[in-house]
């Protein structure tokens, strides 16, 4: 017997098993996600394949800051940082609970590569080029520093610079499940813990992809027109594995983050530069505090963190807030670690010498005419609708006919949201919650489910007691639980506390394994309950 949980899944695999599709993605991670949904938004059939979860590879290791690149001007990319830009005001519009603006509180001292005054005018062309969108910035003497954020030590500090940029307050693999479940939603078949063995192209044109689902062995097989590789830091190996040629790669810098104790309770971004004058950041994530990123070099998509990571960003924070005690790696909660896929173009020897260090996170993306195969390469979250606009005019080039286009991405309409206010209202869900930062528990319920956050209410309705929390600092209310493992194809403990949710990015592993709460879901995913 099938568990409810997992009803959803088995009949994506089931599609993807003997389905034609005029395009299949692989790669469940933003590219991908948003891919898929740009494409069935048009009308094509869509497959997808994650060989692990959504979004559980480079995707969930971001800073969920959504923003123009106000570090790319250094380099004078300024097409760049004002396409970033406009895509982060498409974003925030787009998704008015879910990308919110927040700002930043960039503190300038001897680490800083600029003079504060040069500083002060980035922030204003930073600002321009995003059209005046955020709330316009402000330029800060030292003496001023303390006033506004006490936490910050001002001893070595020139001055300050505030602007504005956009930030998931859920995770970003939420964001990652948000295009999925569109893509779902407008027709597709998408499933994870599906793993490519191989590809061939017949003699016709059209591929035949062979598949694994991976918690089983169970072997499948599926046919299309055009291939995505969606596959981020493994699109060079996928491209490889398939003989597919192009003009561009992608090399890996790794970054990490450390959350830890909330330091600060402002909602704002702290931003400093540590000693290789390179921008790191505290960023608020409910009732924890984030410290990050770095920047290493690495040969190694899946690169471990090490003692050395940990050490060096404890160090340069310790050094730059003014903390009762100096933090330690017995205050990490949680850890994020990934590479950036960072795009270059291929020498004639595959010799890679680029300066890796002035990369930015654009994207290119490639098509093969004779083969059928569209690559997408780089890109960050920010970057996610051009990506899915420009996969549609490469699949374009290769043959295939979009139709008309249909809403692939976005929240439900004021109106909708205004009545969905009403109803949490009437069972008691406009009440602040207990971590999460936000107006009520009814905001925090529409961002991470939209429409179907109704299907909450109405829950609560015949059963208060479902309106409280799964364990203590949590926001989780028990009536989320089954539209979680109902609709968003969890499969194992990590997808839902990790993924789906950020319990395990706010809440050290031991507590959650101590919690009766969390013991119940796993206990629903194994059909005990």
């Amino acid at each position: 017997m099938v568990l409810v949980a997992q009803q959803l899944r088995e009949n994506q695999l089931s599609r993807l098993d003997g389905g034609t599709f005029d395009a299949f993605v692989i790669g469940g991670g933003i590219n991908g996600a948003v891919s898929a949904a740009a494409l069935a938004g048009r009308g094509l059939s869509v497959g997808l394949a994650e060989q692990g979860d959504f979004g559980s590879f480079t995707s969930q290791e971001s800073s969920n800051l959504v923003w123009g690149g106000f570090t790319y001007l250094k380099n004078y990319e300024i097409p760049l940082v004002y396409k970033l830009s406009r895509s982060r005001n498409k974003l925030m519009d787009a998704y008015p609970t879910v990308v919110s603006e927040i700002p930043f509180f960039a503190t300038l001292d001897h680490s800083s590569p600029f003079p504060s005054w040069l500083a002060g005018a980035g922030s204003v062309a930073y600002w321009g080029l995003g059209l005046g969108q955020t709330r316009s910035p402000r330029f800060h003497r030292a003496s001023k520093i303390n006033t506004i954020e006490p936490i910050v030590n001002t001893a070595t500090a020139d001055a300050a610079i505030e602007y504005a940029d956009g930030y998931l307050k859920d995770n970003d693999a939420r964001f990652v499940w948000m295009f999925v479940r569109s893509a779902l939603d407008l027709g597709a078949a998408a499933a994870n813990y599906v793993t490519v063995t191989g590809a061939r192209q017949e003699a016709g044109g059209g591929w035949t992809i062979d598949l694994r689902e991976t918690t089983t062995g169970r072997m499948m097989q599926a046919r299309a027109t055009v291939l995505i590789n969606a596959a981020g830091p493994l699109s060079n190996k996928l491209n490889r594995d398939l003989g597919i040629k192009t003009r561009h790669k992608v090399v890996f810098s790794k970054g990490i983050h450390l959350v830890v104790p909330q330091l600060t309770a402002s909602e704002r971004v702290l931003a400093f530069f540590d000693d290789t004058q390179r921008l790191f950041y505290v960023i608020p994530m409910a009732h924890r505090s984030v410290i990050g990123t770095t920047d290493t070099r690495t040969d190694n998509p899946r690169e471990p963190i090490t003692d050395d990571d940990r050490h060096f960003l404890l160090e340069q924070i310790n050094a730059r807030l003014n903390l009762a005690q100096p933090l330690t790696t017995d205050d990490i909660i949680a850890e994020r670690n990934g590479v950036r896929p960072l795009v270059v173009e291929r020498n004639d020897d595959d010799h890679d010498d680029t300066d890796w260090t002035a990369l930015s996170r654009k994207h290119e993306i490639e098509f093969d005419r004779s083969r059928h195969v569209v690559t997408i390469f780089g890109g960050k979250l920010t970057d996610c609708l051009n990506v899915g606009e420009e996969v549609i005019e490469a699949v374009e080039k290769l043959g295939l006919e979009p139709g008309p286009e249909q809403s692939w991405y976005g929240e439900p309409s004021t109106e909708e949201w205004s009545a969905f206010q009403r109803s949490a209202a009437s069972v008691g869900l406009d009440r602040r919650p207990e971590v999460e930062r936000a107006r009520s528990l009814a905001e925090v319920l529409w961002r991470r489910h939209g429409l179907a956050a109704n299907d909450i209410v109405e829950a609560i309705r015949s059963d208060p007691a479902l309106a409280e929390p799964i364990m203590a600092e949590c926001d989780v209310l028990a009536a989320e639980v089954p539209l979680h493992l109902e609709r968003e194809m969890v499969v194992n403990l990590d997808d839902m506390l990790r993924r789906r949710t950020k319990l395990a990015l706010i809440h050290s592993e031991e507590k959650l394994a101590a919690e009766p709460g969390v013991a119940e879901i796993g206990r629903r995913l194994l059909g005990l309950d």
